[in-house]
Order: C-alpha cells, then sequence, then structure tokens
C-alpha cells in the first residue's frame, strides 16, 4: 500500500522536500525519533546502536540541513542492525554507497559537507518535523512511518489500523475507477465532478459526441451503468480528531 492512499486517508504528509535517495527505496515501521544538534551526527550513531530492530529513525536536524547526516558508514551500520529506514530533514552524502546497501533513506537534499559527532542531541524523545501545510508535525515513539517514492506520511499510534483499513477500502474502490476508465468512461462521471466551473467546458452535448466516437471505434462500451465512485467513498475522522492519544 503506497503513501498516496494512506495521506488520502488520513494519513499526514511530511514536507514535500524529502525525496528518496535512491528510486524504488519504500518502508513502512515504527518510528524512532532522533534529534541531532546543528551539524553533528553523534545522536544517529547512538540511535543505530539502541533502535529496536525493524524501527525506522525519523530525524530533526534542528534547522540546519546542509550537512551530510547519513553517510556509506551510517546507513551500512543502521542496515546491520535491522533498521528499516531513515527520513531526515537534513542531507546526505555518499549516495551510489546508501543505494548500494539498499537502506531506504529519505532526506532533503544531499550535502559533501561532513557532520559532526560530538554535540550530543537526543533519542527515543518527541521531534517536531515540517509538515505539508503551515503546522508543523510532532513525532512520538511508537508513531508509524511509511515513505515511498511519492512521499512521507505519518500515522499517530493509535490510529494506524483505522487509516490502514480505509485506505484498503480505498484501494479496492480506485481499481473499480480505473477498470472504468479503461471501459471508455468519463472521470467526471466516475468522481462525481462539476464541468461547469471550468471555463470553455462544452457541455454534455458535446462530450456525448466525443464518447460516440469512441464507443464507434472500440465496437461498443463497457461498464455501463457504472455508478460514481471516489476512492474514499464516505468522509473520515481526520488524523488527529477523534480518539485522542
Amino acid at each position: 500500500m503506497g503513501t498516496a492512499a494512506l495521506a488520502r486517508c488520513g494519513g499526514r504528509p511530511l514536507g514535500a522536500h524529502l525525496f528518496s535517495v535512491w528510486p524504488g527505496a519504500a518502508f513502512a515501521a515504527s518510528a524512532f525519533p532522533v534529534r541531532c544538534t546543528p551539524g553533528d551526527n553523534l545522536a544517529l550513531h547512538v540511535a543505530v546502536e539502541q533502535a529496536p530492530p525493524g524501527s525506522a529513525l525519523v530525524v530533526d536536524v534542528s534547522g540546519e540541513a546542509e550537512f551530510g547526516y547519513v553517510d556509506e558508514i551510517l546507513a551500512v551500520a543502521a542496515h546491520t542492525r535491522g533498521v528499516e529506514g531513515i527520513v531526515l530533514e537534513g542531507c546526505v552524502r555518499d549516495i551510489s554507497a546508501i543505494a548500494r546497501c539498499e537502506l531506504p533513506v529519505f532526506s532533503a537534499g544531499v550535502s559533501v559537507r561532513e557532520a559532526g559527532h560530538h554535540a550530543g542531541g537526543s533519542v527515543g524523545q518527541t521531534v517536531t518535523m515540517s509538515a505539508t501545510g503551515p503546522v508543523p508535525l510532532q513525532v512520538r515513539r511508537g508513531d508509524w512511518i511509511a515513505a515511498d517514492d511519492d512521499g512521507v506520511v505519518l500515522l499517530p499510534r493509535g490510529q494506524v489500523s483505522s487509516v490502514i483499513g480505509q485506505a484498503m477500502a480505498g484501494l479496492s474502490r480506485e481499481r473499480e475507477i480505473i477498470d472504468a476508465v479503461h471501459a471508455g468512461q468519463s472521470t467526471l462521471d466516475l468522481l462525481g465532478l462539476d464541468p461547469s466551473q471550468v471555463s470553455g467546458w462544452e457541455g454534455a452535448n458535446g462530450l456525448r459526441g466525443r464518447r460516440a466516437g469512441r464507443t464507434r471505434g472500440r465496437g461498443g462500451a463497457r461498464g455501463e451503468g457504472h455508478a460514481p465512485l471516489r476512492s474514499c467513498a464516505t468522509p473520515h475522522t481526520s488524523v488527529g480528531e477523534g480518539r485522542q492519544d
């Protein structure tokens, strides 16, 4: 299940500036928060030793992104000790080596500048990460983090099952939509969209004419009578509403 489906059904997207260091990188795991002091990665080395196997490091670099906080040494150590992935607000370096060791790493960029190794920080304590929107996100130990080529999404602990359940149902509905589009149906109908809001819309008569031409070319349309569909058919409670942890 991808991050797009999770975000659509209640997951909280982290900042759009975060990207996978190598194409196809992906993971979903329990978060182990890390806070580095500016320009220093000692806390990351400590986190690699202390984080439970199967968890993911979520790293706040205290606003100083322009250092290579994760390098080949840290990536190999993390991979060897069972860390599922790393998400950090800062930069990385040695990206070819990180790709070779196949550790999923999501960062804000690449920087050749070496980080220090002596200035403290924290591990296992709540950190603050940028988000898609004006309000930063707090990441706590035990929250769930999912990451892939589309981005990084936070699922607060206690709401993981609910979000995943809605996303699974949404994926089934989305598959139906895609099948109907392949059969020649309009996304305007399938998604219940109002084209009259768009200047230059030619109206239903022009649409019917184009559909008829496509139908003749295919020898008949499939999937007639398809009810309007949405990826999430019913409104859901946003993450952060309802149940409080």
